[in-house]
Formats: C-alpha cells, sequence, structure tokens
C-alpha cells in the first residue's frame, strides 16, 4: 500500500488533495485487496488512480473594458469504466489540477453508489465570477467551452454545476456547446427547467444529505426531529440542507461563506431562509448582511490565522459541513464532540481532515462521508440525463421520491459493504469498499484499456 502511495507522490508532487483522497481510498480498501489477490495482479491501484485523460487549456476573454484577460480550464476524466464521465465543473480562484484530481477521483466511487450508470470526472477553472457582470461570465463561458467541447458529449464526458458554476453558467455553456456543435443534446446537467432541466435538481444535493442522515438516525430509532443542526456554507447545498432539515423538525443555529458566520440562537426558520436565498442568489452579497435584517443573530469574521473555526464550536447534535474541502481540521472535529455532536453529514467534498475523520471514527458517531451523503446532487443529474433521452419531465414528486429511494438505497450499500468486510458501521470504509468494488470489476470484465 506504501508502495503505491510513494508511486504517486513521487509522480504528482505537490498534489496534496489528490494524495490525501487516495489515501482515504487506499487505506479503506486493503481487506478488498487482501482478499482478492487478482486486483493486485492486475495493477488497479496504478490504474484506478491515473486519469484516463486530463485535459488543460487556456481559455481567453476580454472584460468590461477591453482588457483581455487569461485563465486556465481543466477537464479530468477520471473513470469510463461504467458509464460516460459525469461531474461537475467548478470556477473559483482555488481550483488547481490537485483539487480536480481529487474531486474527479472521489467522484467516481461517489457516481458508482448511486446505483446509475455514471463514470467519474471534474472539471473547471481557476476564473472567478464573483463581482463579474453577465456579459463577462458569458464571454469566458463561450471561450471556455469553445476548446472544452470536443472532449464532451451526452454519451461520452456529461459535466454539470459546482462551486461557480449555476444555472447562469450552464446556460452560457451550452448555448455555445449547441453553435459549436449544431445539436441539442443533454450534454450538461443543472439545466434550466424550461430546456431541459430536471425539478428537484437545484435542492437534490442538500435534500439528499439530509435524507442519508435521517437514514443514519433511524439506526439508532431516533429522527432528525427536535436536533439542534449546524450547517456550514451559504450556497445552493447550504440552503437546501437547511430546508430539509427544518422540513423534518430539526433547527439549525449556523450559515457562513468566506468572510465569515452568522449563528442565530433562536434558528433560521423558513422565512429567514428565504432572506439568504435573496441574499446569496439574487443580490450576490454577503452572509453578515442577515445580522441587518435578524438584529437577534450574531456575525463573527473568520480569522485564519486560528487553527479553528468557531462556527463548530456551539452546542449542538448534528453537524452538516456544506462549504468546501477540509474545513473541519482535528481542533475543529474536537470541539463537535465537546459540544455534544452525534452526527456528522457531509455536504461538501472532503470537507473534514484525515486527523477529524480519525476522530470521528474514534468516536463511533454517525458519520457520513461526502461520497455517500452528497451524492444525491450527482444521482439527480443522471436523472435528468435520463429524462433528456427520454425527452420528457418528471413532476417534482416522482424526482424527489427517486431521490429518496437512491439515498436509501446508498445508506443499505454501505452498511452492507461495513458489514462483509469487518467494519460495521464504518460508512466511510463501507462507502470506499462498495464504490471500489462496482468500478474495479467493471475495469477488469473490459479488459487492460
Amino acid at each position: 500500500m506504501t508502495d503505491i502511495l510513494k508511486l504517486i507522490k513521487d509522480r504528482d508532487p505537490g498534489e496534496k488533495e489528490f494524495h490525501q483522497a487516495v489515501k482515504e481510498v487506499i487505506e479503506s480498501v486493503k481487506p478488498v485487496l487482501d482478499r482478492n489477490p487478482q486486483y493486485r495482479k492486475d495493477a488497479i491501484l496504478e490504474r484506478i488512480t491515473e486519469p484516463e485523460r486530463t485535459i488543460l487549456f487556456r481559455v481567453p476573454w476580454m472584460d468590461d473594458q477591453g482588457q483581455v484577460q487569461v485563465n486556465r480550464g481543466y477537464r479530468i476524466q477520471m473513470n469510463s469504466a461504467i458509464g460516460p464521465y459525469k461531474g461537475g465543473l467548478r470556477f473559483h480562484p482555488s481550483v488547481t489540477l490537485s483539487i480536480l484530481k481529487f474531486l474527479a477521483f472521489e467522484q467516481t466511487f461517489k457516481n458508482a453508489l448511486t446505483t446509475l450508470s455514471m463514470g467519474g470526472g471534474k472539471g473547471g477553472s481557476d476564473f472567478d465570477p464573483k463581482g463579474k457582470s453577465d456579459p463577462e461570465v458569458m464571454r469566458f463561458c463561450q471561450s471556455f467551452m469553445s476548446e472544452l467541447f470536443r472532449f464532451i458529449g451526452p454519451n461520452t464526458d456529461v459535466p454539470a454545476g459546482d462551486i461557480g458554476v449555476g444555472a447562469r453558467e450552464i446556460g452560457y455553456l451550452f448555448g455555445m456547446y449547441k453553435k459549436l456543435r449544431n445539436e441539442f443534446t443533454g450534454v450538461l446537467t443543472g439545466k434550466s427547467l424550461g430546456w431541459g432541466g430536471s425539478l428537484i435538481r437545484p435542492e437534490a444535493t442538500g435534500y439528499g444529505c439530509v435524507y442519508f442522515a435521517a437514514e443514519m438516525l433511524a439506526t439508532r430509532n431516533n429522527s432528525l426531529k427536535g436536533k439542534i443542526c449546524l450547517v456550514s456554507g451559504s450556497g445552493n447545498v447550504a440552503q437546501y440542507t437547511v430546508g430539509k432539515i427544518i422540513e423534518l423538525g430539526g433547527k439549525v443555529l449556523t450559515l457562513s461563506d468566506s468572510s465569515g458566520y452568522i449563528y442565530d440562537e433562536e434558528g433560521i426558520d423558513s422565512a429567514k431562509l428565504n432572506f439568504v436565498m435573496r441574499l446569496k442568489n439574487t443580490r450576490r452579497g454577503r452572509i453578515k448582511e442577515y445580522i441587518e435584517k435578524y438584529s437577534e443573530a450574531v456575525y463573527t469574521e473568520i480569522d485564519t490565522s486560528k487553527d479553528y473555526n468557531p462556527l463548530w464550536d456551539h452546542k449542538a447534535d448534528c453537524a452538516f459541513p456544506s462549504a468546501t474541502q477540509n474545513e473541519i481540521n482535528a481542533k475543529d472535529a474536537a470541539n463537535l464532540m465537546k459540544k455534544g455532536v452525534s452526527l456528522v453529514a457531509e455536504g461538501a467534498n472532503m470537507p473534514s481532515t484525515p486527523e477529524a475523520v480519525n476522530i470521528f471514527l474514534d468516536k463511533k458517531i454517525l458519520y457520513a462521508p461526502g461520497k455517500a451523503s452528497n451524492a444525491g446532487g450527482v444521482a439527480v443529474s443522471g436523472l435528468e440525463m435520463a429524462q433528456n433521452s427520454m425527452r420528457l419531465n418528471w413532476p417534482s414528486e416522482e424526482v424527489d421520491q427517486r431521490l429518496k429511494i437512491i439515498m436509501k438505497s446508498i445508506h443499505k450499500t454501505c452498511l452492507d459493504a461495513a458489514a462483509e468486510y469487518g467494519v460495521p458501521g464504518n460508512y466511510l470504509a463501507g462507502a470506499n469498499i462498495a464504490g471500489f468494488v462496482k468500478v474495479v470489476n467493471a475495469m477488469i470484465d473490459q479488459g487492460l484499456v
């Protein structure tokens, strides 16, 4: 096991996020490799950790002042053993090759858990849409797609949105693809309802995460009713996580963005959530504006020089990290345990550091890794692909019911795999093992390609 990790680190130095994701999976699947020596003989670890294709390109575009700008564009086509590459596009200054490789690697196993036929991929750019005008975002998206279109298609690679890529960006990207290809196909998911989108898609990641949390609590004859919850982030995932928690009887105290977080001891109810959605989705404002409307809340700026995030230092029952990777470190995890948290369900991708995860596992709390608990988004993307293929739209109730069934299935798959390999109740190991076995068996069936 150490040999493959050394090989990856030597071959891809500096890609710490990718190394972290690979190490987590490899450590979890050791029992699988011990039971199946053929996997080692077929060099499965060497093959599954290397992208099938890595695409890197420049994206020149012109801002509103007539100045030419240049960004980098990426698409990581990680694994297509069980279906076309599927995964989001992220537009954010923090985007690097390492982050996209880690996301594509995670996406491969997440997609395998959904029961749908989707491979793993991820892409994006270091372009920051925040503060840009609509014409600037349009020009960037058109330039980005003028290169990406060569490598994607409804049966090859179907990107979606992610951080910085919402309905506006998907629309501009799709329009350029349609013009270049002269065809109207389901090449992107997260589209607007009027031209091929799916109901429940915006809600899916947040709803799915809460459905998964509810399934975990049910194993202990419990529910979300009356539970005090901490949620980070204030974007799409966080918003709909809060909405579903409220619907199921829970109480949410926090939301955040890159500048700080709000703590509302009275709870964020539906009216307050609607204000946040208008603030973040329409006005693209900062979460600190919440206290101007609701003075009973407290706003705290995030001090990045500190070794912990005070958002995770409040008394609560459940935590839903829904912002970004590695937002919960060991000190944050310890604070959560001290404050009584007994469930952590990840809405973001890899939001907990390895040290934090070890604390959750040692304390035997209900801990759901993102590849399981936030799979609802890509699951409904898969349902959008199915609807596009059939040229129809399912009603929201049908999509939501299918999402519930998928999240229930993922939960059972994780528990069954964990029990089969001697780590009952360990959702992290169960998710990694179940996703890994499905992908690997498909790779072996298809030969050395």
